[in-house]
């Protein structure tokens, strides 16, 4: 069983930041870690009292007890995929549509220059309804 920490929110909001997670990520090459990092920040600013914690291998973040997004660290790359996602359109050399494009995933690799604002975004309108 991992053990949660929690860290105040700007908003005095607790986020609370699994132990597991957190070694799932810091086992990534550097500009991996870097990436992971600013996309857990992302989850936890963009969904409010998300959950998050390792699924299947891999961070998973949930709201109200569904998922909303998950980090992948593989060889070259660092894959964010978005649940909840068939009202969102696919953009070409950006997102992805992963099964029957009820998932929808954005691939980073080193050195790629990221709009995280965009990511926020899309995290925002795939996790609305949840």
């Amino acid at each position: 069983m991992t053990t949660p920490h929690r860290i105040n929110h700007l908003q005095n909001q607790e986020k609370i930041m699994h132990n597991d997670v957190t070694s799932y990520i810091d086992k990534g090459l550097p500009w991996q870690v870097e990436v992971c990092r600013k996309l857990r920040e992302l989850v936890h600013q963009t969904i409010p009292d998300v959950e998050e914690k390792l699924e299947y291998g891999k961070p998973h973040f949930l709201k109200n007890d569904q998922h909303a997004a998950v980090v992948h660290v593989a060889k070259n790359k660092v894959s964010f995929m978005v649940f909840n996602a068939a009202h969102v359109e696919p953009v070409k050399g950006v997102l992805r549509s992963l099964g029957n494009g009820d998932r929808k995933s954005v691939d980073i690799s080193e050195n790629q220059a990221v709009d995280y604002g965009l990511i926020a975004s899309i995290l925002a309108r795939t996790s609305s309804t949840l």
